[in-house]
């Protein structure tokens, strides 16, 4: 589940607005008529597929195989994917759902106000004849303003003002709370630079295939816009980005909240990064009246701030057309389309074959006036009974991390009512926002694709800023609606779970709560134990970065952790390839204490009788099948080396088992003994939450 913290909300599009009452409608709501496409899938009659088992394989073996073993056996990743699973099967719903009130709006005559935008956005996108006819003109002025800019002070603006637009920048911006003072909006800035997916696919020689490959797609993409001497600009890019990799911070340890609290006046900005120009990138970021940043990677900066220094002119040009063609080519001519595709997902991930145009479109609609489309949604596909039945989860999910909170026995008192009055204190979102946001500002011409973007893309951009005058609005969303799926905010201290993530197999009304608890539940308890993960846990009740632990308390917490660490680091998807329990030590705690939290609180929901037992299977066996579920999948391999290499969660696979294999009741469950695979002697299990 994402967690929103720090970067990852520069990826976010936080809703704020205008109120609007939801009127409510099933999913055959004659709004949006149903089709078998936008109708979510049962999975079996009590919400687990029973057929997609293989009983041959030892529960303690591969809990997986044993749980969804036919399932992946028959399972066939779809050519324009990277991967399959739960996770994606609901995006595709989702896709199905959006497609459905997209087209209500293109098909309005003389449509207005939102339904003009979104007919007008995704309109402009599927005029491909127009955009054919265009081919590479819509670059035009930008790349007219990259020869114009001979300066280092003309280029820094540049890069500044593609916060707002196409291009690309030496550093990363966004506004989000202060960490030490969660009222008040601030300026991050985060180490950037790169167009491979992070430092390791510059520095690590398993990579090197991919290396090369990107050079060649820098000079096939500059050639096509046009750039002169499109081959030397690439081997030279290719060289200035491996440079600006050797100087960034590992991802790892871009993720110490700590260490990446950097708080800075741009007078001590501009004297830690030297060479750079700041107030031309702050200017044309319009972040010109800004008193004060957060800085993240401080050493980083001051080594890539030299790198721009010494830089040629004539390189951060290249460099800068490169990154505006390859982020606009999705909007231009197929051959720009064809040449992004065939890199970014064939080349680096595995995707055999481009999504539809229609998928692409809506989601370029969804991205980009997302509560416009959320509010559609929900009046279609988000039934009043489903947010109450979330609720009740939730609450449930609360009393068992009180209890589990109590039971403790390596915590502190002290630290333990501190624990107690975070919890109390966590803010719950479900489903949608309070009050939507207000896109009539932005202009949508349905025959201007590339303006379109621009446009949304400076809109949003503009709105982020704006907040720097204004107080922090609690009631933002960081997803939209439409969304599959949650997240926990610490400087909010709230848990948020869009509309999309709630339905099979996370969530069923019909199901049995042995599944709903395993599914939803266990998404719930991975949300709160975010609160209370390495780098959650150094928030307070009221989302302030502090230290609130007995020292002895967070010594004990460490060593937990770093055992868990050891563990995660042991699972090796491919031959060579292992999960970075550093990278992925947030997710990993919050797995572990999300399915401990959902199993608690299955129990209480029981209250006090036994859980039926059905097609011979206990409600604890039940519980641990449906976990299983949620995560079945399979991926190419080169997304799998993408992923250990820049994701935080761990592989599907290990999601599941890693946590298992640390739980008692599991090996209760199914008789896991001494001898299986994935057998953990109980004093070496990791107890943490």
């Amino acid at each position: 589940m994402k967690r929103v913290l720090l970067s990852a909300a520069a990826a976010l599009a936080i809703a704020c607005a205008t109120g609007a009452s939801i009127a409510y409608a099933r999913a055959d709501s004659p709004a949006v008529p149903a089709t078998d496409v936008t109708k979510a899938p049962r999975m079996g009659p009590w919400g687990f597929d029973l057929a997609g088992m293989d009983r041959s394989v030892k529960p303690g073996d591969d809990f997986g195989k044993f749980a969804s073993g036919t399932y992946l056996a028959n399972l066939q990743i779809p050519a324009d994917r990277t991967s399959w699973g739960s996770f994606n099967a609901l995006r595709e719903l989702s896709d199905a759902r959006i497609k459905a009130v997209i087209d209500r709006s293109a098909a309005t005559p003389n449509a207005q106000g939102e339904a003009q935008q979104i007919g007008g956005l995704y309109n402009s996108f599927m005029d491909e004849a127009a955009v054919e006819a265009l081919d590479a003109r819509p670059l035009a002025a930008d790349l007219a303003a990259i020869r114009a800019a001979r300066t280092r002070d003309a280029l820094a603006g540049l890069m500044g003002q593609s916060n707002g637009g196409f291009g690309g920048s030496a550093f990363a911006a966004y506004i989000s709370q202060d960490a030490k003072d969660p009222n008040v909006n601030v300026t991050y800035l985060t180490q950037a630079g790169l167009g491979l997916p992070n430092r390791d696919y510059y520095l690590d020689a398993k990579f090197a295939e991919k290396k090369t490959a990107y050079q060649a797609y820098v000079a096939k993409l500059l050639a096509m816009a046009g750039w002169a001497n499109a081959d030397k600009a690439a081997a030279d890019i290719v060289a200035l980005e491996t440079t600006i990799a050797q100087a960034q911070w590992p991802i790892a340890d871009q993720r110490d909240a700590d260490q990446t609290y950097n708080p800075k006046t741009i007078a001590e900005l501009e004297a830690l990064a030297p060479g750079f120009p700041w107030k031309a990138w702050m200017k044309g970021a319009s972040l010109g009246k800004a008193p004060r940043v957060i800085v993240g990677e401080p050493t980083a900066f001051t080594r890539i701030a030299a790198i721009y220094a010494a830089t040629p002119i004539a390189t951060l040009q290249a460099w800068q057309a490169f990154h505006t063609t390859d982020q606009a080519a999705p909007y231009l001519s197929k051959r720009f389309v064809d040449a992004n595709f065939e890199f970014r997902a064939r080349t680096l991930s595995g995707q055999p074959e481009q999504r539809a145009r229609w998928k692409r479109g809506t989601t370029l609609v969804s991205g980009n006036l997302g509560e416009a489309v959320g509010k559609l949604y929900v009046e279609a596909y988000f039934p009043a009974e489903s947010k109450a039945k979330m609720e009740k989860l939730v609450a449930d999910l609360r009393v068992a991390l009180k209890a589990r909170i109590e039971r403790l026995d390596w915590m502190s008192p002290e630290t333990k009512a501190r624990a107690q009055a975070k919890l109390a204190a966590f803010t719950v979102k479900i489903g949608y926002p309070n009050k939507w946001r207000d896109y009539s500002a932005l202009k949508i011409d349905a025959k201007d694709l590339y303006g379109n973007v621009e446009r949304a893309t400076a809109f949003e951009w503009a709105f982020n800023v704006a907040k720097l005058d204004q107080p922090v609005d609690r009631d933002e969303w960081g997803m939209f609606p439409q969304t599959v799926n949650a997240y926990y905010n610490p400087t909010l201290n709230e848990i948020v779970f869009p509309a999309a993530i709630l339905q099979p197999p996370f969530f069923d009304p019909e199901a049995d709560a042995a599944i709903n608890y395993a599914g939803i539940g266990a998404v719930i308890g991975h949300e709160i134990s975010h609160g209370f993960d390495d780098e959650g846990r150094k928030y307070d009740a009221d989302g302030s970065l502090r230290d609130w632990w007995q020292p002895a308390d967070a010594a004990k917490f460490e060593v937990q952790t770093a055992r868990l660490g050891a563990q995660y680091s042991a699972f090796e998807p491919l031959p060579g390839v292992k999960v970075q329990g550093d990278l992925t030590m947030g997710e990993n705690i919050g797995d572990l204490g999300g399915i401990l939290i959902a199993l608690d609180a299955y129990h209480l929901s029981l209250g006090g009788q036994p859980a039926p037992v059905i097609d011979g299977l206990t409600g604890d066996q039940r519980f641990f099948l449906g976990f299983s579920q949620i995560w079945r999948s399979k991926y190419r391999d080169d997304a799998i080396r993408q992923q250990v290499v820049s994701d935080p969660h761990s592989p599907a696979q290990f999601r599941v088992i890693g946590t298992l294999r640390n739980v008692d009741a599991w090996y209760d469950a199914w008789g896991v003994q001494p001898g299986d695979k994935w057998y953990v002697k109980p004093e070496d299990r990791v107890r943490i939450w």
